[in-house]
């Protein structure tokens, strides 16, 4: 069997380590959480997974696992042997992140915020 000349096999290598990493970020921000939150849950820095998403390095067989019981899926998913199914139902990291810090307020508080953005989405429906 014919062997790719090493430059080859880097060029093929660098593009599946960066499809990986965007099916890993898409998951990741369909689930609401930062990369920090997941850093912490699969037990590797903030930095890894960053270079894990941009395709910097590869990961081994435990963080793959780590990463689909913390995001809810198969490895399968991860590594593009399935789809991703998209849910337009998942609400935008930014929201989510503010969702949290208004669960913490008092209960007053969150019915008036709620009142004020019901009042905003029936002005511009």
């Amino acid at each position: 069997m014919p062997r790719l000349p090493q430059t080859e096999k880097k060029a093929v290598l660098d593009s599946n380590a960066k499809e990986i990493g965007s099916r890993i970020a898409l998951l990741r921000k369909q689930k609401g959480i930062t990369q920090k939150e997941l850093a912490e849950k699969i037990g590797v820095t903030r930095t890894m997974v960053t270079d894990y998403e941009c395709g910097r390095v590869r990961m081994y067989d435990e963080i793959l696992a780590r990463l689909a019981v913390v995001l809810d899926c198969s490895t399968d998913m991860i590594l593009g042997l399935k789809s991703i199914s998209k849910n337009d139902a998942a609400p935008q990291l930014k929201f989510t992140r503010r969702i949290r810090e208004l669960e913490q307020l008092p209960e007053i508080k969150q019915k008036a915020i709620l009142k004020t953005l019901d009042d905003l989405i029936r002005a511009n429906q």
